[in-house]
C-alpha cells in the first residue's frame, strides 16, 4: 500500500493509458458503419476506433462566402419586417421579397439583407431611400444570424442526403472575412456542389387561366414552412414517376384548400394538367417549383377535388407531391426537410469561393506518410536521448512516457470521435517534441550534481525543473488559445491537440516520469 501511495502518479498514468487503449480498440465504442462524426469517416480506422478527416480519407471541401449585402441600423418605423421586405424588394430590379431579410435589432430598428446576386450597395441604398427608410451603413456580406441559419440548413441537407461524416462550419480569415466551410468525406466534387449550391426553395403554385382571358397566371399557395411532415420519396407503382407524401400544417390547410377552389383546380370531376405539353391550353394545375424552376405539374383527382370543395380535406390535410422520377422526388424531400438557405453560396465570385477534391488514394498516401513521419520523429527523439544520457534507465522511461502522451491523445480523439487530419498529426508531433524537451529538463536538473542521496534532494531539484516546464506550458497554452477558439480551419485542430498534449504532460506524464526517475536514481527508494 505504501508503494502505491508513494507512486500514485505512475498509477494515474497507467490508468489513463488503459482508458485510452480501451477507447482506441474497444468494439463497444466503434462508430456506426453508416455514419461518422465531426467530419470523420466511420469504420476507416481499421483495427482501431480512430476516425479520419477529409485529408486522410479523401472527399470534397467547399469554402465560400454567402451572397449578400447588409444595411445596418435601418429605421423600420411602424412597419413590420415582412412589410419592410416587400417595400425594399419593390425598389430592386432583380429581387423579390424572398430575397430580402429584415431583422429587428431594437425598437423600430433593424438590419436589411439582400441575398440576390448582382445587387450593389448603391442599389440597396437607393431602394431604402425610395421606401423611406433611414439607415446607418451598408456593407458587403450577411449577418451572423444568417450565417448560423445557413450552417444549420446545410447540415440538414447533408444529413438528409445520406452524406455521412459531412461537416459544416463558419470560418473567419485574419482579415475578418467570413466563409462557410463544408467538408464531405468520400464524395466527389460535383455531387457535393449540386447539393449545396442551390438555395433549396420549394413552393406549390396554382396555375390557372386569368379571368380577363389574357392567358394564364400563377399564384403561390404553399411555402416550405407550411408543411408539417415530409414522407419518404418513393417510386409510383401505377402511373410511373415518383412522389413525396406530405402533410400540410393546420394553419395553412384552410388557405390552400380555399385557393384550389378559387383557381378551379378542385373543380367538379377534378382536373387534367397538360402544362408540359400545352401550357396555354391546360386545365388548372398545381406546379411544384424548386429553386424557381417548375419540376412538375399535376392536376387533381375527382375524389381529392370533392374533399377540397366540401372542406373535409382540411381535417386530414395530406397529399402527394408528384415528380417525374425518384431522383427529383429525393431532391424535393431533402429540400423540404432541410429548409431553404437564407442566402446562396458564392462559388464563382471574386471573394474566394473555392472547392477542392482529395481522392481516396491520395488520402491513403497522406495517412501512410503521416504514420511514417511520426515513426521517424519517435526514432529521432529516441536516438538523441540515448546519445545524450547513454543510460537506458534514464532514457528508456523518457521515451515510453513521451509515447504514452500520444496514446492518451489518440484515445481522447477516438473517444469523442474527433477526426484526425494533417493538422492534428502535426499537433501530435509537436507534443512529442515539447514533451521530450520537458523530460530532458527534468533529467538534467535532478542529475546535474551526480548521485542523489535522498528523496528530499530529489524533490527539491524536481520542483525547480517543474517550475520551468510549468511556465513553458502556460506560455504555449496562452499562445495557442486564440487558434483553438477562433474558427481558422485546420489551425484549430493543431492548436486543440497541442494544448491537450501540454495539459496531459504537465498534469499526468511529467509527474509520473518524476516518480519513475526518483525510483531509479535515489538510494532510499
Amino acid at each position: 500500500m505504501a508503494s502505491i501511495r508513494d507512486n500514485w502518479r505512475i498509477v494515474l498514468l497507467v490508468v489513463f493509458v488503459l482508458i485510452s487503449t480501451f477507447a482506441l480498440f474497444s468494439p463497444t465504442l466503434a462508430p456506426d458503419d453508416g455514419g461518422g462524426s465531426d467530419g470523420a469517416v466511420a469504420g476507416e480506422g481499421g483495427m482501431t476506433n480512430l476516425q479520419y478527416g477529409l485529408q486522410l480519407s479523401g472527399g470534397t471541401r467547399v469554402r465560400a462566402p454567402l451572397v449578400g449585402i447588409t444595411a445596418e441600423e435601418v429605421q423600420f418605423g411602424s412597419d413590420q419586417p415582412r412589410a419592410v421586405e416587400r417595400n425594399v424588394a419593390s425598389g430592386l430590379s432583380n429581387a423579390t421579397p424572398s430575397d430580402v431579410i429584415a431583422r429587428p435589432t431594437g425598437e423600430n430598428v433593424g438590419t436589411v439583407e439582400v441575398t440576390v446576386e448582382n445587387t450593389s450597395q448603391t442599389e440597396l441604398e437607393a431602394a431604402l431611400g425610395d421606401a423611406g427608410y433611414g439607415y446607418g451603413t451598408v456593407r458587403d456580406g450577411v449577418t451572423e444570424t444568417t450565417r448560423g441559419d445557413a450552417v444549420s440548413v446545410l447540415e440538414n441537407k447533408i444529413n438528409e442526403a445520406g452524406l455521412s461524416g459531412g461537416t459544416v462550419q463558419q470560418v473567419r480569415t485574419a482579415t475578418g472575412e467570413h466563409f462557410i466551410l463544408i467538408e464531405v468525406p468520400n464524395r466527389d466534387r460535383s455531387e457535393v456542389l449540386d447539393l449545396v449550391s442551390e438555395r433549396g426553395t420549394v413552393t406549390i403554385q396554382a396555375y390557372y387561366a386569368a379571368e380577363n382571358g389574357s392567358g394564364y397566371e400563377s399564384r403561390e399557395i404553399l411555402q416550405q414552412d407550411d408543411f408539417q411532415s415530409i414522407g419518404t420519396a418513393s417510386e409510383s407503382q401505377t402511373s410511373g414517376g415518383a412522389f413525396v407524401p406530405v402533410t400540410v400544417k393546420e394553419s395553412a390547410a384552410g388557405g390552400f384548400q380555399q385557393a384550389t377552389v378559387e383557381t378551379g383546380i378542385s373543380q367538379p370531376g377534378g382536373t387534367t394538367c397538360t402544362y408540359r405539353e400545352n401550357p396555354n391550353g391546360t386545365e388548372p394545375c398545381l406546379l411544384l417549383v424548386v429553386n424557381g424552376e417548375v419540376v412538375n405539374a399535376f392536376g387533381m383527382s375527382p375524389g381529392l377535388a370533392q374533399g377540397m370543395r366540401s372542406g373535409e380535406w382540411a381535417n386530414a390535410p395530406e397529399f402527394q407531391l408528384q415528380t417525374r422520377n425518384l431522383s427529383e422526388a429525393q431532391d424535393v424531400a431533402i429540400n423540404l426537410r432541410a429548409g431553404a438557405l437564407p442566402a446562396k453560396l458564392d462559388l464563382t465570385g471574386p471573394d474566394g469561393g473555392t472547392s477542392s477534391y482529395v481522392s481516396p488514394s491520395q488520402g491513403a498516401d497522406f495517412k501512410s506518410n503521416s504514420l511514417l513521419t511520426g515513426l521517424v520523429a519517435v526514432f529521432a527523439v529516441a536516438g538523441v536521448v540515448f546519445l545524450r544520457y547513454k543510460k537506458a534507465r534514464v532514457a528508456a522511461p523518457m521515451i515510453v512516457t513521451a509515447l504514452s502522451e500520444v496514446v492518451i491523445l489518440l484515445g481522447f480523439a477516438a473517444g469523442i470521435g474527433y477526426p484526425l487530419d494533417l493538422s492534428v498529426i502535426a499537433g501530435f508531433i509537436a507534443v512529442i517534441g515539447t514533451g521530450v524537451d520537458d523530460l530532458i529538463i527534468i533529467a538534467d536538473e535532478v542529475m546535474a550534481e551526480g548521485q542523489i542521496d535522498s528523496r528530499r534532494v530529489f524533490q527539491s531539484r524536481f520542483k525547480k525543473a517543474f517550475w520551468v516546464i510549468g511556465a513553458a506550458a502556460a506560455t504555449t497554452i496562452i499562445a495557442m488559445s486564440p487558434l483553438a477558439v477562433l474558427s481558422l480551419g485546420d489551425l484549430q485542430g493543431f492548436a486543440i491537440f497541442t494544448i491537450l498534449g501540454v495539459l496531459v504532460g504537465v498534469l499526468v506524464t511529467r509527474p509520473a516520469y518524476g516518480d519513475i526517475l526518483r525510483a531509479l536514481t535515489t538510494k532510499d527508494r
